[in-house]
């Protein structure tokens, strides 16, 4: 078995594209390269490596920096800068020394891509079944859930232009981005004018 001493130059996806240009009040990014990792965890505790762990199921706890989504009862995805991979490991093993859990790097499978703008939701509703309205999916929201044919994880962030954070395998973020845009193009004048 191989075993890496050093952390290896990531290839970034999506040949780091810049933003796509705004279509109908969206825009649709991907994010800088983060380190993320799975965290299972049987019952909870209130903090490990000043992250919270112990909020409710489908929420989402940090800041655009450090986050820690809770996506089941014993299950959180975790995302860092990247160069505070091995830090944040290291600190979540101490934290939680003792205690029965799996932490595993899923940083090289996961991609992160920005949607934001007034008419964010409508560009995800496109290809999304949720309820992305304020009711039923606000602010530090996150949860599982379908983009037309690829499973992502959607996160929805702080701030007073709608903003959300759609994470998916790396083998499907070409998909992902690309239907994005093409949703984005769909944003029309009656989606518009309904949002104000």
């Amino acid at each position: 078995m191989l075993e890496a001493r050093d952390r290896t130059a990531r290839l970034l996806p999506l040949d780091r594209k810049a933003a796509a240009p705004a279509q109908g009040g969206v825009t649709i990014r991907p994010a800088e390269a983060e380190a993320r990792f799975s965290l299972r965890l049987r019952g909870t505790v209130a903090t490990a490596a000043g992250l919270r762990l112990d909020g409710r199921i489908n929420t989402v706890s940090g800041d655009a920096r450090r986050w820690a989504a809770r996506l089941g009862p014993d299950e959180w995805l975790i995302g860092a800068p990247e160069t505070d991979a091995d830090l944040l490991a290291a600190a979540i093993g101490g934290d939680l020394a003792g205690r029965v859990h799996s932490l595993v790097d899923v940083s090289h499978r996961n991609v992160g891509i920005e949607v934001g703008g007034a008419l964010a939701a409508v560009a995800l509703d496109a290809g999304c079944p949720l309820d992305l309205g304020d009711a039923a999916f606000p602010v530090g929201s996150a949860t599982r859930t379908l983009l037309g044919k690829a499973e992502i994880v959607l996160i929805r962030r702080p701030g007073a232009v709608p903003t959300y954070r759609v994470e998916c395998w790396r083998s499907f973020s070409t998909y992902v981005y690309g239907l994005l845009q093409e949703a984005a193009f769909g944003v029309g004048p009656s989606e518009r004018a309904a949002a104000r």
